[in-house]
């Protein structure tokens, strides 16, 4: 394990990450802002429940194949742009609408927002779409890959184990950061006057940057092409 000027290091930089508004910053909000905490949380733990796939990944190795291979990093590069795409246009779809008053938790699937039925989507739907939010995304993949090695010292005894643990760690503080998030957005809204131009407005915004996240990933070039 790195020393603990290292690991302060290490912990303050994901921080510092954590805390930059991002695509996952944008969803957990939405969720929280739309249908409450609960709602938030769940888009949290889906998220984290993303980010240990990609950990365990490029501990075991998956993720350096990503990056050396173009076939493979174009495969999930597309199925990630094409589904942030799809949570982005629903967003939109429900900002034009109007419908803030529908408690429809943001980027599930189409079986239920698209249904219009006006009741809240199962807390399960939004972890769902946290999870694929995040797992779809190969440049969360190339994240660790690039970032976790840095604090592991060349020659490391068991470096794979000491790669897990950081990336553990990270993600474990990522989820206390994002349930702050979602904590913060539903209270904002429960004291927020007018809640319903505030929904629309952050369905706007969240499906613009949805879609504009898809667009650049699609466009984004394999490491291995370069």
């Amino acid at each position: 394990m790195p020393d603990l000027h290292q690991l302060l290091l290490f912990l303050a930089a994901g921080l510092v990450l954590n805390l930059t508004p991002d695509p996952d910053v944008m969803l957990i909000v939405a969720n929280a802002v739309r249908a409450g905490a609960r709602a938030g949380v769940a888009a949290a733990l889906g998220i984290s429940a993303g980010c240990l796939v990609h950990v365990a990944a490029a501990a075991l190795g998956v993720s350096a194949l990503l990056a050396a291979s173009s076939t493979a990093f174009s495969v999930l590069k597309w199925l990630g742009a094409l589904y942030l795409v799809w949570v982005g246009a629903q967003m939109l779809r429900s900002a034009l609408m109007g419908h803030a008053s529908r408690a429809v938790a943001v980027g599930a699937g189409a079986a239920g927002a698209g249904c219009g039925t006006g009741s809240e989507l199962p807390l399960s739907a939004v972890f769902r779409s946290g999870f694929l939010t995040n797992v779809l995304n190969p440049k969360v993949a190339l994240f660790f890959l690039a970032f976790v090695p840095q604090f592991i010292a060349p020659g490391t005894a068991n470096a794979g184990w000491v790669f897990l643990a950081l990336g553990l760690l990270f993600t474990a503080g990522s989820l206390v950061v994002c349930i702050g998030w979602a904590l913060a957005a539903s209270w904002a809204a429960r004291r927020a006057g007018a809640l319903q131009r505030v929904l629309r407005w952050l369905d706007g915004v969240a499906g613009g940057v949805f879609v504009a996240f898809g667009v650049r990933l699609a466009f984004t070039d394999s490491p291995a092409g370069r």
